[in-house]
């Protein structure tokens, strides 16, 4: 960020209370030492919300001047810690304090010291972009002239320079984070709370983000980012991972990663990867499994069977681990029991061989106004077939994915599902498909089963058929101590795990899935795709969006849309083979995702 918007950051004193000498000269005590080289110091900090325990005995410090990873899954406690420093909560028990006061004692005296981006979008979305600048700028007391000065420094570092005057609810999802972190940073805080910023946003604005994020690190700004994504917080110098409210670790990505140095393994696939992945979950010492293109990345256990690692060693290679790796470990590993899904089924889609399309795109168009969202879009989706329709935010892929669910009709061209025209018969279409949303979309103040009954009736499922589908996919989905429970109370795996019972309860032939794990962490979404493995045994064919190119390695076919136009189709390989040069040793999905975008710009450049 240019200096001009740190002025303040670079000028401010060090707090008094980290100058040992100012209160005892020469009797520099171990908290006093402690209390100088942190930001934030917690000790055996507790939080409750009624019977619920949050936070339980968090101790941790963090140092200033660079980017903290706050780890954890859904319900670890991260919001709740990140609302503590921020002084919107109060500790119950313990003690916390950020440049040496509380958190409500900072805002008091300084308010502007703490930038907060919450996790939701809590912008106002019909004002412009700078609308909603002037507006949090006069709630942090900033005057006129320094405030109009202080934006187009703002807009040019986070790159919304050209959309000052565009209604916020018509940004991408980057472009809303950013405009989120542009808000935050107004007032020039010393310290700048990120909840989850990479949450539904598409790699390239992801790694648009980071820069910008270590670039406000490098001038002296005290960052904490909240993520559920292990591989954003493998790029943080330090990170603190939570998990059920407890320091599951606190350190350095490298210390953590070093508990599994040697146990990685990248194995080459028979041709048949779901087979292969079922095989390997279910061997003694195997303690992960992850479909990764061709291949299958194996984490072992330091009691694996000597015999497996010697057959592992021949067949693959050991790479470097991941911070998911290191993490899968220390929960003990995945779960290896298999999905109830495949017998949840009580009639088969037929099989990937099939030849007739299970889903099927030819020359989809659609026009608003004069801007063209997406222009000749044609592909299909086989029974038993994963196809991942991907692309940055804004590139035409929502609109894609909406004209194939039926939620909008193209301009022109045609879609097929099951064998039956949309356009056509789109109640009849409708009744072959399940369709999870990306924003939850069920009823959040009636109970669990209410809303499972809600969608057995829509489908016209009859008493027992919902009875029995719904016990065993409930076991399935671990919803089963769930379902007396208000929906809104659920944390959020659980409710898109609701939400997948929901899309599923009538075992559709294809299954649309609108980026069905954002923001959920890599246990969560390890259970997840298992789950939708075992239905396409069945027959079912999916379409998923997603921005997790991880998740991306499992589809058979990826449709990668830019500019409103298909510019990759093909298998996750082909796409790396494509996009990636030949000196790339191992490169990721992401890699090669950034890499494909690089390459239309190039291209029609010239």
């Amino acid at each position: 960020m240019p200096s001009l918007l740190h002025t303040r950051i670079q000028e401010s004193p060090v707090p008094d209370h980290a100058d040992p000498g100012h209160a005892n000269p020469g009797r520099e005590t171990a908290k006093d030492t402690l209390a100088r080289e942190t930001l934030v110091l917690a000790d055996h900090v507790c939080k409750s919300f009624g019977s619920r325990p949050a936070l339980q005995d968090l101790t941790c410090t963090l140092k200033p001047g660079q980017i903290t990873g706050l780890v954890g899954p859904d319900a670890a406690g991260k919001t709740t810690f990140l609302r503590l420093l921020a002084g919107l909560l109060h500790v119950d028990r313990g003690e916390l304090s950020v440049f040496g006061k509380k958190p409500q004692e900072l805002l008091d005296s300084d308010p502007n010291s703490i930038g907060y981006m919450p996790q939701k979008f809590g912008l106002y979305e019909d004002l412009t972009v700078l609308a909603n600048l002037r507006l949090h700028a006069r709630l942090r007391g900033l005057e006129k002239d320094e405030g109009e000065a202080l934006f187009a420094r703002l807009l040019a570092f986070t790159g919304l320079g050209p959309f000052g005057s565009r209604l916020a609810g018509r940004l991408s999802g980057g472009m809303k984070q950013k405009l989120g972190i542009a808000c935050a940073l107004l007032g020039s805080p010393r310290l700048l709370l990120l909840d989850e910023p990479g949450v539904g946003v598409d790699p390239l604005s992801r790694r648009d983000l980071w820069h910008m994020v270590a670039e406000l690190a490098d001038s002296g700004m005290t960052i904490v980012w909240s993520t559920a994504y292990l591989e954003e917080a493998e790029r943080c110098p330090d990170i603190v991972m939570l998990d059920a409210g407890r320091i599951l670790y606190a350190g350095p990505p490298k210390d953590f990663l070093e508990t599994v140095e040697g146990e990685v393994h990248l194995v080459p696939g028979s041709g048949d990867n779901r087979a292969d992945f079922e095989h390997y979950v279910r061997e003694e010492g195997i303690r992960d499994v992850v479909i990764q293109g061709s291949h299958l990345r194996l984490l072992t256990a330091p009691d694996t069977p000597a015999a497996l690692r010697k057959k592992l060693m021949s067949t693959g290679r050991i790479v470097p681990p991941r911070l998911e790796d290191a993490y899968m470990a220390a929960l003990g590993g995945l779960n290896a029991s298999p999905s109830p899904y495949a017998a949840a089924s009580h009639k088969g889609h037929g099989s990937g061989q099939d030849s007739r399309p299970a889903i099927v795109a030819k020359g989809l168009t659609r026009h608003f106004g004069s801007f063209t969202a997406a222009r000749d879009i044609s592909f299909s989706v086989r029974p038993g077939e994963i196809c991942g329709l991907l692309g940055p935010n804004g590139a035409g892929k929502s609109t894609t994915f909406r004209m194939l669910c039926g939620l909008l009709k193209p301009s022109s061209g045609s879609c097929e599902v099951a064998g039956i025209d949309l356009l056509s018969s789109s109640s009849a279409a409708r009744a072959n498909m399940g369709y999870m949303a990306q924003k939850f979309s069920l009823y959040p103040d009636i109970p669990v089963a209410t809303n499972i009954r809600l969608f057995a009736d829509l489908y016209g499922l009859d008493r027992a058929t919902r009875t029995r589908r719904t016990r065993i996919l409930a076991e399935a989905l671990g919803l089963e101590e769930h379902l007396s429970s208000i929906t809104e109370t659920l944390p959020l795996g659980l409710k898109q795990r609701l939400a997948l019972l929901c899309a599923t309860l009538h075992n559709p032939a294809v299954l649309f899935l609108d980026e069905p794990t954002s923001g959920v962490d890599v246990r969560t979404r390890r259970d997840f795709w298992k789950h939708i493995l075992a239905m396409t045994e069945t027959g079912t064919a999916v379409l998923v969006t997603t921005h997790c190119m991880d998740e991306a390695e499992y589809c058979d076919t990826i449709c990668l849309i830019y500019q409103g136009a298909m510019i990759h189709y093909g298998t996750p390989e082909d796409l790396k083979r494509e996009c990636c040069q030949d000196d790339t040793q191992d490169p990721t999905l992401e890699d090669a995702f950034i890499a494909a975008i690089q390459r239309w710009h190039k291209d029609h450049e010239e």
